[in-house]
């Protein structure tokens, strides 16, 4: 995985648990689908 896929993979966790925020949320606060965040979170 890209140096920079797995920054932002850890950001985008780090939010989900901090705001409990659902994978829609987390898609709209980081402009990705919530396909992307289920890939990079899940890998």
């Amino acid at each position: 995985m890209k140096e920079y896929i797995e920054e932002r993979a850890v950001e985008i966790a780090n939010y989900i648990i901090e705001e409990k925020a659902t994978v829609r949320q987390a898609a709209k606060k980081f402009g990705v689908s919530k396909s992307t965040i289920h890939m990079e979170v899940t890998k």
